[in-house]
């Protein structure tokens, strides 16, 4: 519908509409445009703002609120900028200024009635293309930067298609993200052993603090360090836009030691050491024991410490707080004035590792959250509302630097893996250390040389298996059982993109 006291001069404008499948009602005023609108269903309504009788910005309120999902455009001689913020305070859709040509009603209509449509055409356009590109990349040798690459390009769709339901391409990205972790693994497992022997390597775990934290302490700022346990870069691409408000944004990337769990790759970035280090440093404070892993990463306060000792920064005072629990959080928030003011605040959120441990044994979560898409939805929601996006907030005004990163990320298990190991084998799905494991070299990294990887040996005959792809392990007692049992579940510890290749982002104030 088209309502304009003057349509009768429109004519053209109408027929060149009409021409292009649009089927234009015109009305001379907006009461005769109201009764209509009541009456029928209109896609679209053209609004003229100086209209005899009721005025557009009246109508405008008027239609809003019979039917507020109806899109206007608004069409006006005025460029008040009064008029435009009273407009969009009553939803206008589009404001166009007068003397509007043909073409620009046009494209106007397409944008509301068409864009969508045109959008997921031309969407399913580029991944074509895109999806060649990254066919082409994996036939040829890529590199630490390369790898990284094609995991954002695919991670960008993922975020895409989020938006774009129905489009009948999310299992061709699903599969072709196998076959970029299928070589994935192959990549790393060809080039770990050198990356963790050799000071020439891609940024790792224990680099991540001397590389992104310590420049910014030397340069005299004061610095947020915040580990969020289990954040994947998709994760983080969701939460990000909640952050433009306030904050300029960088973002970087680096790889997670093996095996991608807390007790190693977080203790690693807190030490700047890798395990293998760690234990002969360390070995009344840190050791692979599974019975309590947990006590693994009671000492992270103390591996920083030693860290910032050995690059001569003994004399920066330091704050470290691990948050498990809302509490806990919320005692961060009421102090974050007083913890700022340290040169470095280091800082453990918990919760995005809780939740995915969660949705493995809760069947509500599961309903909730049944895929990847969802996943990144229910943990952006998360962050909305929580007490962490509350303490950005906070910091923002105090002007301190942040620094955030992740230990190591997840991948939605889907296939499992026989493996054969003895009673004092580790519980865990996606890694496993103990006496002369078994399992086929297609689902796993066998490293029979631990310390070659830079971990611990733990006595004579111990190995360690790290799952490919999206692998689980599962004993063969009661297999079929524990198969269906750990299916579909968010794991850590192997090796994946998702596992591996991490963000870590620097906030500054706007």
């Amino acid at each position: 519908m088209w309502i304009d006291d003057e349509i009768e001069l429109l004519r053209p404008h109408i027929m060149f509409l009409e021409e292009r499948g649009y089927k234009i009602t015109p009305v001379p005023n907006a009461e005769d445009g109201l009764t209509l609108i009541k009456k029928n269903n209109f896609d679209l309504i053209l609004l003229d703002e100086m209209l005899h009788g009721m005025d557009g910005l009246t109508a405008l309120g008027e239609i809003k609120e019979f039917n507020s999902s109806l899109p206007v455009i608004m069409i006006t001689k005025s460029e008040g900028e009064l008029l435009m913020d009273e407009a969009i305070g009553s939803r206008i859709d589009d404001y166009l200024t007068k003397p509007v040509n043909p073409s620009q009603i046009l494209l106007a209509c397409k944008k509301i009635l068409d864009g969508r449509k045109i959008e997921r055409e031309k969407l399913s356009r580029d991944y074509a293309q895109d999806f060649q590109k990254i066919v082409s990349r994996l036939m040829t040798p890529l590199d630490v930067e390369d790898w990284i690459n094609v995991y954002l390009r695919i991670t960008d769709w993922e975020l895409e298609l989020d938006t774009h339901h129905g489009l009948g391409l999310r299992q061709t990205l699903f599969s072709q993200k196998r076959e970029c972790n299928l070589a994935f693994a192959r990549f790393v497992e060809d080039n770990y052993v050198n990356w963790v022997n050799s000071s020439e390597r891609p940024t790792l775990s224990m680099d991540v603090v001397k590389k992104h934290v310590l420049p910014e302490i030397a340069k005299g700022k004061k610095v947020v360090f915040v580990i969020v346990d289990n954040l994947r870069v998709d994760q983080w691409l969701a939460m990000e836009p909640l952050l433009y408000q306030n904050y300029q944004i960088f973002k970087d990337y680096y790889f997670s030691i093996l095996p991608t769990a807390t007790p190693y790759s977080r203790n690693a970035i807190f030490s700047g050491l890798s395990p293998f280090q760690m234990s002969e440093e360390f070995p009344k404070l840190w050791g692979v024991d599974d019975k309590n892993e947990s006590s693994f990463n009671r000492f992270e306060h103390r591996f920083l410490e030693s860290q910032l000792n050995r690059f001569g920064m003994k004399d920066i005072s330091m704050k470290y707080v691990k948050i498990i629990e809302s509490n806990e959080a919320k005692n961060l928030y009421k102090n974050i004035n007083s913890y700022s003011k340290a040169p470095l605040l280091a800082v453990v959120f918990n919760f995005i590792d809780f939740l995915a441990h969660s949705r493995s044994d809760s069947e509500v979560l599961k309903e909730i959250a049944p895929d990847e898409s969802a996943f990144r939805s229910l943990t952006k929601s998360w962050f909305e509302h929580s007490i962490f996006l509350k303490i950005l907030s906070k910091l923002a005004k105090l002007g301190n630097t942040i620094i955030i990163t992740s230990d190591h990320g997840s991948i939605r298990s889907l296939r499992g893996a026989k493996v054969i190991g003895d009673r004092e084998t580790s519980t865990n799905l996606r890694y496993k250390f103990g006496k002369s494991l078994k399992c086929d070299p297609k689902y796993a990294i066998n490293i029979k040389k631990p310390v070659d990887y830079q971990l611990p040996q733990k006595g004579i005959n111990t190995n360690y298996l790290i799952a490919k792809e999206d692998y689980y392990f599962v004993y063969p007692t009661d297999y079929h059982h524990y198969l269906n049992y750990y299916k579909d579940t968010f794991q850590h510890g192997g090796v994946s993109m998702e596992e591996v290749i991490l963000p870590v982002i620097k906030l500054e104030a706007k």
